[in-house]
């Protein structure tokens, strides 16, 4: 068979909302916009423009000596900017502001787990399991709550779907840029979440169904996602697990969505070769995941916080790739994909009998 396909990344392809990392560069520009949102300063920007220093203030409740604190680095992080004596966004900062969910997202897990970053990095280092131990990513990356419908588990699988699910939404704009889902019929993504990737392919493909298959807490906290939207009645929800449940048949579509780097390497294998028993002859795998880190392009920024402290996660495409050929899948093909770090987007076809 021949070697699988590969396209090189090309890194001067570039997404609108990236635009938001801009603003989320650093520990200190980047609490000082949180605090801009929570004193409702960007709010008030985003409606009147340019607005004096004095009326900033009053709108604040901060005093002068605090508010020119925030402005000078709100200026000096091209989130403000002075005009005909007062205070504006940026055009910059409005394109950004496009993107809200996103920004203030980035803002509030990276916030949140800087604490891991700044005390437990050495642990994570030098001694993984001690800082699984400590750290706060683990407590919010908790699957085990997942399974027991009570509040306190509602509340905590919330926390982290709403990272992911923002994520996603985002994530699968360079996903349906890179492969054409118009010939799928049925699809099944495995662990995938609040459905907010099959829901971004149901509203470009009226004919295409999906069902996703997660934890049971998951399943009904996607089904809440999901209802409001026109594509609900195509989406389908499967309580289960991937590691000990039936992958059930009937789908020419089955797809990975940054869930494979979640488990050890032996474990992600154990899934791919189930789903590639499942999935119907002539039928798509597809592993759409973060690649291994590649930092010879600079620091990332502190949006990163999340992504950086599973550095330990992220995989070569070619881990996968060599799986799939072993089961004797046929064209398969890598696009790397650039976006705030490396993702790649490996799709596989199962021979037909």
């Amino acid at each position: 068979m021949a070697a699988p396909g590969k396209r090189p990344r090309d890194p001067s392809k570039q997404f609108e909302f990236l635009v938001v990392d801009e603003f989320v560069r650093d520990l200190v520009s980047a609490r000082v916009l949180k605090t801009a949102f929570e004193l409702r300063l960007i709010d008030h920007l985003m409606e009147r423009h340019p607005e004096a220093f004095e009326e900033l203030g009053r709108t604040s409740k901060a005093d002068s000596q605090g508010l020119q604190f925030l402005l000078d680095i709100l200026m000096a992080g091209n989130v403000v900017e002075m005009r005909d004596g007062g205070y504006e966004l940026t055009a910059r900062f409005r394109i950004a502001m496009r993107y809200r969910d996103l920004l203030e997202t980035r803002l509030d897990f990276a916030g949140f787990l800087s604490i891991d970053y700044l005390e437990y990095l050495t642990g994570l280092i030098v001694d993984p399991p001690g800082f699984m131990k400590k750290a706060r990513l683990f407590r919010l990356f908790d699957y085990r709550l997942a399974h027991e419908p009570t509040v306190e588990n509602y509340q905590r699988t919330r926390a982290w779907m709403r990272l992911t699910t923002t994520l996603t939404r985002y994530e699968a704009q360079a996903c349906t840029q890179f492969h054409d889902f118009g010939a799928y019929r049925n699809m099944l993504d495995i662990g995938g979440n609040s459905g907010e990737f099959v829901l971004q392919l149901c509203r470009k493909h009226a004919q295409l169904r999906a069902t996703v298959m997660d934890l049971p807490l998951v399943c009904e906290i996607g089904q809440e996602h999901v209802l409001p939207e026109a594509e609900r009645d195509r989406i389908a929800f499967l309580k289960g697990d991937a590691r000990s449940d039936t992958i059930p048949a009937g789908h020419d579509l089955i797809s990975f969505k940054s869930m494979l780097h979640d488990w050890p390497e032996d474990a992600a294998g154990q899934f791919i070769d189930k789903a590639a028993a499942a999935l119907e002859p002539g039928g798509t795998l597809l592993i759409f995941e973060r690649g291994a880190l590649d930092l010879k392009g600079g620091i990332p920024a502190f949006s990163t916080i999340p992504t950086l402290l599973f550095f330990r996660s992220y995989r070569k495409a070619e881990v996968y790739t060599a799986r799939l050929a072993g089961l004797g899948f046929e064209d398969i093909k890598v696009v790397e994909i650039e976006l705030e770090l490396p993702f790649f987007l490996l799709t596989a076809r199962k021979p037909a009998p």
